[in-house]
């Protein structure tokens, strides 16, 4: 008997203003729409990972792709990782300056590479090698960007305590499905912080700790303050409390109480497992997020 399909994404969860808030709805809504339209039609639940994820760093309102924001030197660098639960394989890249769309480049590498992760250059050079085309860095920057890394470092003395502060946006968006076939999948892709130091790799990219999927236990993907996250590896962590009989409902703000409680850390995940069941919590006070299923659809930035 078929499985009945789940969707499940986010678009960053930080302290979302209210002049952005209408732009972060339509902007997952639009990804759920996507990505649900290659389940509808018996797509695999990596497909509709990286389709929604693509979505949404086309979209200039999140921290992915066109728009993300720019590290210490003015550029944007990129990270995204996809992962497979049927087969544990993975596809990761990292510090990326000439791709549009990252997530792209890391399902390449899942199904071409017998590597996981390729950085930099030689990521580039993978893409470019699987046919995917390079693009100019200043392609990605757009002039709202420029000006919050502006205000920003005009202020950095001010900043120095708070780099990593709820109010700084953590716009990461990722994705988590399940499919007919009763396989799970994640993905994850972001730009990082703002004025990150050329060459930093957050959570998002990295197995475990921003994205993770094993059909026997859960696919999750956070968002949030990369490395708190890191240190607790806790997509795998809350994968992990999935496996051993916890509902990813409860799983979910049980793992944003563990990152606060251990590391003071703040973010978001989603969570899913392969019977359907799915949590979406955040200890920040704003996240986008979506979900869909057969029988019911929202969207919201908080919950």
């Amino acid at each position: 008997m078929p499985n009945t399909p789940v969707l499940v994404i986010h678009g960053g969860a930080w302290a979302i203003p209210e002049d952005m808030v209408d732009a972060h709805l339509r902007g997952v809504r639009n990804a759920i729409a996507a990505g649900w339209r290659v389940l509808d039609a018996g797509g695999t639940a990596l497909d509709a990972v990286e389709q929604s994820v693509v979505i949404m760093e086309d979209d200039d309102t999140f921290d992915a792709g066109r728009g993300a924001f720019l590290n210490r030197e003015g550029k944007v660098q990129l990270d995204a990782l996809i992962m497979d639960g049927a087969t544990l394989r993975a596809g990761g890249v990292g510090c990326v300056e000439h791709l549009r769309n990252p997530i792209r480049a890391a399902r390449k590498i899942l199904s071409e590479s017998p590597h996981i992760y390729f950085v930099a250059e030689g990521a580039e050079r993978f893409a470019v090698e699987h046919g995917i085309p390079l693009c100019k860095n200043e392609d990605l920057i757009i002039p709202r960007e420029v000006e919050r890394l502006r205000e920003f470092q005009s202020h950095l003395a001010e900043h120095e305590k708070d780099l990593f502060a709820p109010t700084i946006s953590h716009d990461t968006v990722g994705a988590v499905a399940l499919d007919c076939d009763g396989n799970i999948a994640a993905a994850t892709s972001t730009g990082g912080t703002l004025n990150k130091a050329p060459g930093r790799l957050g959570d998002s990219s990295l197995i475990g700790c921003g994205c993770y999927a094993d059909n026997a236990s859960a696919a999750a993907s956070t968002t949030g303050w990369g490395e708190p996250i890191m240190k607790l590896v806790l997509a795998k962590w809350s994968a992990d409390r999935v496996s051993a009989g916890n509902s990813p409902e409860w799983v979910a703000p049980e793992a944003m109480n563990y990152l606060q409680a251990r590391v003071q850390g703040h973010g978001g995940i989603i969570l899913l497992d392969a019977r359907g069941r799915f949590g979406i919590a955040h200890n920040t006070p704003r996240m986008a997020w979506a979900f869909k299923t057969s029988k019911e659809e929202a969207a919201g930035i908080e919950r």
